[in-house]
């Protein structure tokens, strides 16, 4: 959404709460390729609630991604997420968009709880097809608002990484972009995307391809190891190690009531957000839920959350249509690490001039 400055494909570069991935696309025979794909694991204390808490460290794992790969193209495109972050869906009186882009400003004010100067700003006019049946003869516009001090965090530890960052988007765009290209996307029937990483889950809601309601959760991964080291007594690094399954010496039937109550409060948090989605659009209703991030590799949530909400839930794969031969891994190990490549992979197929 926010642009810094050819359409070569960008470096996808997701600096999560618990990672750091990089991902390369090329065009080649028609297809696309991943090139290079690299992840680097963070400590806990590094990024909080999607917010830079060591920026030092998190330079220091860009830049050791980055020599791994050996990186030729060092353009990024990167994302954020998190409660500084405002995406709003706002319908207005027909203008111009040299004149809206005048107006905004104002406008935003009345939509975002925080002072105006401290943020940056961005917005997309809705095409007639991707307006809601409500806002016929209205201008719907898709809001996107992000604290100056978050974003600059981001920005300023990719270019001290030697990178350059281009576009910065959100996560729940990114992971948009990630199902766009890789499923067949029903133009009737509503798909919430839900990306569960360390801290923090997005919950995307499309219709047709487009986003219908997005809302970003301070709750992901770590939950499980907190509770897991709760209830056990363990190490968090061991609570780490149980929660996948590296911990075989460890009480079974208590690892498996504290991650089964984890994916009870996951499935009540998502089905909140569904209740809201549904106060705004009660006409609609979701067809179906589908999973990524690191937690949806937690064999039970799913079933937990088909179970409690009652829709069909399934785990994407963001490598579905692209061809991953280049890097050279057996399908078992790209099987394995596919789900968390869903934020890095949709910022991969951003390319330099996108908004």
């Amino acid at each position: 959404m926010f642009g810094f400055g050819s359409k070569a494909y960008l470096l996808g570069l997701d600096i999560g709460s618990g990672s750091i991935k990089m991902l390369q696309l090329k065009e080649a025979t028609g297809k696309l390729k991943v090139e290079r794909f690299g992840m680097k694991p963070l400590p806990a204390e590094m990024i909080v609630d999607g917010s830079i808490m060591d920026g030092l460290g998190v330079v220091t794992a860009i830049k050791e991604l980055a020599t791994e790969q050996k990186l030729k193209n060092k353009n990024v495109a990167l994302s954020i997420s998190g409660t500084s972050v405002i995406v709003k869906k706002i319908t207005l009186p027909p203008m111009p968009a040299d004149e809206l882009d005048k107006q905004i400003k104002f406008e935003a004010e009345q939509y975002i709880p925080f002072d105006i100067n401290d943020v940056y700003l961005d917005f997309h006019i809705l095409s007639p097809e991707e307006r809601s049946s409500a806002a016929q003869g209205e201008m719907e516009v898709l809001l996107v608002a992000t604290k100056k001090d978050k974003l600059n965090d981001y920005a300023n530890a990719v270019r001290e990484a030697g990178l350059t960052p281009k576009v910065v988007d959100v996560d729940a765009f990114a992971v948009e972009n990630m199902y766009c290209a890789n499923y067949d996307v029903s133009t009737a029937e509503l798909t919430a995307i839900v990306n569960i990483g360390a801290s923090v889950m997005n919950i995307n809601i499309l219709k047709g391809g487009v986003s219908a309601f997005t809302r970003d959760i301070t709750i992901g991964g770590n939950r499980y190891s907190e509770r897991i080291q709760q209830d056990l007594g363990l190490s968090l690094e061991d609570a780490e190690a149980a929660k996948k399954g590296h911990l075989p010496d460890v009480n079974a039937d208590a690892l498996h009531q504290a991650i089964a109550a984890v994916d009870e409060e996951m499935a009540t948090e998502i089905g909140r957000s569904f209740d809201y989605f549904r106060t705004t659009s009660p006409d609609e209703d979701i067809a179906r839920i589908v999973l990524c991030g690191g937690c949806s590799k937690i064999k039970s949530l799913p079933i937990k959350i088909s179970e409690h909400l009652g829709l069909e839930t399934s785990v994407a794969d963001p490598f579905k249509k692209l061809d991953t031969t280049a890097l050279k891994k057996s399908h078992e190990e790209i099987e394995r690490v596919a789900p968390e490549a869903a934020v890095v992979v949709g910022l991969a197929l951003r390319r330099e001039g996108d908004r």
